[in-house]
């Protein structure tokens, strides 16, 4: 093999690599920026909406009160980032989830600059009650909530504003009740959403209205000596209605 072919074979791959160098030259002087993932997990307990929170492990704010987070990792898309952190506190998979949005205030985070995309989850806190114990998880009245590190108390209102919005647009409440439920659960866990006291007789007049839940044959006796019936979501139903154009609305 001649020199003159040798430097044939070599042109292609120098070039090649010089085309990777100046490519890679628009990466490599850029300041690295970490991303986090911030969840806000809802639950009811068939009384009130609560909120889990972690104390916080380490530095900085170390022992104070925390949402589950986590950073994202070079294998995964914020989704997936936001699945792990769930999974690994609660143990769940299935989990009702809706990214919120990015908070990158510079001074977020004292140690590194980080920007954080938060998710709100639902939980059914009757039917989950395992959780990681590592991180001493604990469920909180959300109006009792304690004052949360960095920017999460903005979070979780922003958490709040959207959860609103959207049971009073989508059946996302369902997430949080048991299989089985009475109207005056349903009831009131719209209030504790809404943060309202609703009429009675409107709220079951609305909701029959939507003709999306089954009337079961079950009745629950705690409730009065009469007892009350239990409902379930007809979830296959709700679908079969928004795909001929139905619009939940309360």
């Amino acid at each position: 093999m001649t020199v003159k072919t040798k430097i044939l074979q070599i042109t292609p791959i120098v070039s090649i690599l010089l085309h990777f160098y100046k490519t890679m030259e628009n990466y490599i002087d850029q300041e690295k920026v970490l991303l986090a993932v911030d969840c806000i997990i809802f639950g009811f307990d068939k009384k009130d909406l609560r909120i889990l929170l972690i104390k916080r492990d380490f530095e900085p704010e170390k022992g104070n009160w925390s949402l589950m987070g986590g950073f994202l990792q070079s294998g995964e898309t914020l989704d997936d980032a936001a699945i792990r952190v769930l999974n690994h506190l609660t143990g769940l998979d299935n989990i009702y989830m809706e990214q919120l949005r990015a908070y990158s205030a510079l001074n977020r985070d004292p140690v590194q600059r980080t920007v954080s995309v938060s998710y709100y989850a639902l939980i059914n806190i009757t039917e989950h009650q395992g959780l990681n114990e590592d991180f001493s998880a604990k469920w909180f009245n959300i109006n009792e909530a304690p004052n949360l590190i960095f920017d999460h108390n903005v979070m979780v209102a922003n958490a709040m504003s959207r959860l609103r919005y959207r049971a009073s647009t989508k059946p996302i409440g369902f997430e949080l009740l048991p299989k089985k439920f009475t109207m005056k659960q349903l009831q009131t866990l719209y209030e504790t959403i809404l943060g309202e006291k609703l009429d009675k007789r409107n709220f079951i007049n609305k909701i029959n209205a939507l003709d999306i839940l089954l009337k079961t044959e079950e009745k629950d006796m705690n409730s009065s000596r009469k007892g009350s019936f239990f409902y379930m979501f007809d979830e296959l139903k709700y679908k079969s209605k928004v795909s001929d154009g139905f619009t939940f609305k309360l």
